[in-house]
């Protein structure tokens, strides 16, 4: 089954980083893929750029309404996420434990709702 594992962390904290900092941390995310990868769980990942960069798109009345920024002020904000697929729910949630965001943020795994044949 695949799961999306949405990070979410407080993008100062990052940003408030030092180098001596930012590197361990960075390559802790690559060996995290990697360890997906070598489980044949990886699918997908990336990173998002800041909300500074975010548009809003909502359709009231039939009109394109968009706004710059986020639409709801957090204490944390999305910044990647990994489709993984796990065998299960067990293994998803062992997989978003060892995500280095998780330490400071949070990791919501949601399981991806399947329409018809995957290939």
């Amino acid at each position: 089954m695949r799961y999306l594992l949405m990070i979410y962390t407080d993008e100062q904290v990052e940003a408030n980083m030092k180098p001596e900092e930012m590197g361990p941390y960075m390559e802790a995310y690559n060996v995290f893929t990697k360890a997906t990868q070598d489980r044949k769980a990886y699918q997908a990942g990336e990173a998002l750029q800041s909300i500074a960069t975010a548009t809003s798109v909502r359709v009231r009345d039939g009109k394109t309404v968009t706004t710059d920024g986020p639409f709801a002020e957090t204490k944390e904000q999305l910044g990647g996420f990994y489709l993984l697929n796990c065998k299960d729910l067990d293994e998803a949630i062992e997989f978003a434990a060892m995500i280095p965001g998780a330490k400071h943020g949070t990791i919501d795994v949601r399981p991806i709702m399947e329409f018809g044949e995957q290939a």
